[in-house]
């Protein structure tokens, strides 16, 4: 298994969502071409896990999210930043709304 994260990509949406485990992890939102619009994690913070941070994307992103896979870990924060430097190594830049992350993030050379 590599590090990137490479599950089958599903329908975001109420009902997709709801069927979730509220478990922490990490997650990558997209739209129907398959941008990445968010790399996120379902953290402490989040009352629900998954399900709660995946509604907050709904929220964000609105018509434009269609898809999201994802991946439960407990050390969701590393998994994170680890994700955020794999989008940075392949597309030269975060998603538009994580731009302020990108001076915090490490670099990776995956290949």
């Amino acid at each position: 298994m590599g590090i990137r994260l490479e599950k089958a990509w599903m329908d975001l949406n109420s009902e997709t969502i709801a069927s979730l485990p509220a478990q922490l992890g990490v997650y990558h939102v997209a739209n129907s071409d398959g941008t990445v619009l968010s790399v996120g994690y379902a953290g402490a913070g989040h009352l629900f896990g998954m399900r709660s941070a995946l509604e907050e994307e709904l929220d964000l992103h609105g018509d434009q999210a269609t898809k999201f896979r994802f991946e439960f870990t407990a050390n969701y924060r590393s998994r994170w930043d680890e994700l955020l430097m794999l989008h940075l190594h392949d597309f030269g830049q975060l998603p538009s709304h994580q731009k302020a992350e990108q001076s915090r993030v490490g670099r990776l050379s995956p290949d």
